[in-house]
């Protein structure tokens, strides 16, 4: 299936942010390129882009990503971009001729809202529109703007910006077969070069059908207000994991998301700060090796630094649509690493103080309970999550947090022994909660 999307307007709301709206930054890329990979993650990977105003430089930039993401990406030029939308989607007639999906350049929304739509069935002479039905407690949507639609027994009887009644927005994602194509040109021919006019005409003919998106997000970003708001919701939704234990989400993740905020702005991919996180770990073990309050506080700090920063790789790779199975992987093998490390270093300074043989073997059960923890924390996750959505978790975060109050109290001995009775007894409790459920 098709993807068509439309990017000829001017965007003049948005120029004080961007001189081209579609090529406007949101969290670290254009916002066309955004709403490609939100569809192509929905199952969609054939795209139409009609251009319009600075055609070029947006057609440059798409031939550009194309080859970058490997996306099959069309570029077609509206001269009479100036005109109404339905103009825009007309210059598609004669190179799409089944259904497919429409989309608008500067809309954002969940890719739940296509994977539902694509798999509704339909005619060859109707539409489906992606509608909300919540029209009143809307933080994202300007209603002034919105395109409105009256709905009834779930097809659009009146759509439009102006209209007094109705019961839900247009979110400007359809389904569409090439009927809509004959009714705008119809349309057209009675003054109204709109996409709503082609629509009108065809839910006369009780041909529109809708498909409500379920309280899933969409956010027309049609103007800086609109843009901050996306801006938040998206790395609100980004940096929220179910696995995240209490220290990562009331501690780590606060100072991780503005380090992200600034990084989004680079071109530093993921792997590379998962490497970073791993250098910084040996790093912060070479002062464990040295004795005194000092070297260990530094160590400890460190430790803790790299615990925040390691969530900066995972946020920004949902952000920036670079989430790959190799680079998960890739960053559990190297925390595990560091982990044996941090408590291999922890035990050794205190080792180095005491001399007592002791050290060692609370050293060892810390260490065996951390490997196991982590070992059957994905297998823990995935079973508790359909059961429980937000189930209790005590993880990495706790270890190395519980190192670095260690290191500033001075207390190392007392954080090798919380972490290793810590880390065995949420090992077992593991083992009883699934032994239950």
């Amino acid at each position: 299936m098709k993807c068509l999307i439309i990017a000829s307007g001017e965007g003049t709301r948005l120029v004080s942010k961007a001189s081209l709206k579609p090529l406007a930054f949101l969290m670290g890329m254009p916002l066309i390129a955004r709403v490609i990979l939100l569809a192509r993650k929905a199952g969609l990977d054939d795209f139409c882009v009609v251009t319009g105003y600075n055609g070029k430089r947006l057609s440059d930039y798409l031939k550009s990503f194309s080859k970058k993401r490997n996306i099959k990406i069309t570029c077609l030029h509206n001269d009479e971009w100036k005109k109404e939308n339905g103009i825009s989607v007309l210059r598609a007639a004669g190179t799409i001729n089944g259904n497919f999906i429409l989309l608008m350049s500067d809309h954002i929304f969940n890719k739940n809202i296509i994977e539902k739509l694509k798999n509704r069935k339909i005619h060859n002479d109707e539409v489906v529109l992606a509608i909300d039905s919540n029209t009143k407690r809307n933080k994202f949507v300007d209603k002034k703007d919105a395109t409105k639609v009256f709905v009834k027994d779930k097809k659009i009887l009146n759509i439009g910006k102006n209209l007094k009644e109705y019961n839900a927005y247009d979110t400007g994602i359809f389904l569409c077969t090439p009927a809509i194509f004959k009714a705008i040109e119809q349309s057209s021919k009675r003054g109204d070069t709109s996409l709503s006019g082609g629509i009108k005409l065809l839910a006369k003919r009780g041909k529109v059908k809708t498909c409500d998106i379920d309280g899933n997000y969409w956010i027309d970003v049609d103007d800086a207000v609109r843009l901050k708001l996306a801006e938040d919701y998206l790395l609100d939704i980004s940096t929220k994991k179910q696995s995240d234990g209490f220290i990562s989400r009331y501690i780590n993740r606060p100072i991780s998301i503005p380090i992200t905020k600034l990084l989004l702005r680079t071109k530093i991919q993921p792997n590379t700060i998962t490497l970073l996180c791993f250098f910084l770990s040996i790093v912060s073990v070479l002062f464990f090796f040295h004795k005194g309050y000092i070297n260990l506080l530094i160590g400890a700090t460190l430790a803790q630094f790299t615990s925040i920063l390691d969530g900066c790789d995972g946020e920004i790779a949902r952000l920036k649509f670079l989430e790959t199975e190799f680079g998960g992987w890739f960053d559990a093998v190297l925390d595990r690493y560091a982990d044996a490390f941090l408590l291999f270093g922890l035990t050794y300074h205190i080792f180095q103080i005491t001399g007592s043989l002791s050290i060692i073997f609370i050293g060892f059960l810390a260490l065996i309970g951390s490997l196991i923890n982590s070992y059957t924390a994905d297998k823990y996750d995935s079973l508790m999550k359909n059961r429980v959505p937000r189930h209790f978790r005590i993880g990495r975060d706790l270890r190395i947090f519980i190192i670095f109050l260690g290191g500033v109290l001075n207390l190392p001995i007392l954080a090798l022994l919380a972490i290793a009775i810590i880390m065995n007894i949420e090992n077992m409790r593991r083992v009883v909660v699934l032994a239950r459920a």
